[in-house]
């Protein structure tokens, strides 16, 4: 039998006192790279342990994504002997995850000045709201705000009515981009010897995906608006009805566009100066998305999709999430995993690592912990005794 291979971040121990996406999923990201990650969450269980609730105890389907892959410790830090379990948990560590305001940062003792007291080279990975350095500084927020605040609401969503994406992208990239500079500092730290605040935000995140319109709109005063589903910059872009369902399609470029022109009979706009580009093709875009509209009205989402397969232009249909699941495609490229959790109807399907590695792979090697799971075999690592654990969960401290 052939030995699993070695993962990127082996013998690396991160402690995750994360809450919701933006910390646990960083950690997580961490995790299926093979770090170590010990989840140190409230003695009754932190709040986003049962958001979406799935299981029998109460644990959503965010956790079991975000928290794959860690062991599970119950502490309260607030108390002096949660304070002492901390710092012996930092001097093991090589990274701590905390996406918390500076000022419980501090009260827990997870400040970057604290932690370097107790093991100098440690690495502090830190999301805030807004970031440092501005008024809003020490307001708190959540995936939405950064949505909000970077003009993707206000460009998204039927006209006068901005929409916030369902699923919270921006909490997802700043966990990325929290692992991304993780790997950096750990870089660095094997270079020099030391470590280092690494430090993201929902704002910056947000603006960061942004910024590209932002460009635009400093350079021109575009002042553009939402078009709802259809491109501004290209076209035709959109979503279609057809005869059973939606589907999604774009045309980007010169050649995708002389294809679709074929597709559809319409040769002489080739030569129209209304899509001379994809900027003016962008302008005139309700023109374009009108053909397609009476194109795809005529057809079948499998015909239009066969159709547009055979033109080589980029095309899918829209799914429900019932959908997505069962898709082959999805299902033989195993993006997602069955990774089993107590108290669930049926085995759940776990997103695996997203990036894939050809000789070093991580991915997901085993479930969520279920509430404190791992204390007592922690804390045993730490050097407590039995009596001394027994002691602490007594007095709620885990």
């Amino acid at each position: 039998m052939t030995a699993p291979a070695p993962g990127v971040l082996d013998g690396i121990r991160v402690l995750d006192f994360g809450r919701y996406v933006a910390g646990p999923y960083c950690a997580a990201l961490l995790a299926d790279l093979g770090a170590e990650v010990i989840r140190v969450e409230k003695v009754d269980g932190s709040e986003d342990r049962f958001v979406v609730p799935v299981a029998e105890g109460g644990e959503g389907a965010y956790f079991l994504q975000c928290n794959r892959n860690k062991r599970g410790l119950t502490l309260n830090p607030m108390k002096s002997e949660g304070r002492e379990v901390v710092r012996r948990l930092v001097a093991t560590a090589d990274v701590v995850v905390a996406n918390l305001p500076e000022e419980a940062l501090e009260a827990m003792g997870l400040d970057y000045e604290s932690l370097r007291r107790v093991k100098p080279d440690i690495i502090l990975t830190a999301s805030s709201a807004f970031g440092a350095g501005g008024p809003y500084e020490h307001k708190v927020g959540f995936d939405g705000i950064g949505q909000a605040m970077s003009g993707v609401m206000y460009l998204t969503g039927p006209s006068r009515h901005p929409t916030k994406t369902y699923v919270p992208f921006v909490d997802y990239n700043t966990a990325t981009l929290s692992a991304f500079g993780t790997l950096a500092a750990l870089m660095v730290r094997r270079q020099t010897g030391r470590g280092q605040r690494v430090d993201t935000s929902l704002l910056g995140t947000a603006l960061s995906i942004t910024n590209g319109v932002l460009i635009e709109q400093d350079l021109t005063d575009r002042n553009r608006v939402t078009s709802h589903n259809r491109s501004q910059i290209s076209g035709p872009a959109d979503a279609f009805q057809t005869k059973d369902g939606w589907i999604f399609t774009q045309a980007v470029g010169e050649p995708l566009f002389r294809r679709w022109v074929q597709m559809v009979g319409e040769d002489g706009w080739l030569t129209d100066p209304r899509f001379k580009d994809d900027q003016a093709r962008g302008d005139h875009g309700t023109i374009l998305s009108e053909r397609m509209t009476a194109w795809c009205a005529e057809r079948t989402t499998e015909e239009a999709l066969a159709a547009l397969e055979e033109a080589r232009l980029p095309a899918a249909p829209v799914y429900s999430p019932q959908q997505a699941l069962d898709d082959p495609h999805v299902q033989a490229a195993g993006f997602m995993k069955p990774l089993p959790f107590p108290g669930t109807p049926k085995t759940p399907l776990v997103s695996d690592i997203p990036v894939r590695l050809s000789a070093t792979p991580g991915g997901l090697r085993h479930r969520a912990p279920s509430l404190g799971e791992h204390t007592a075999e922690i804390l045993q690592d730490l050097g407590y005794t039995p009596e001394e654990i027994a002691a602490l969960k007594a007095n709620r401290v885990v």
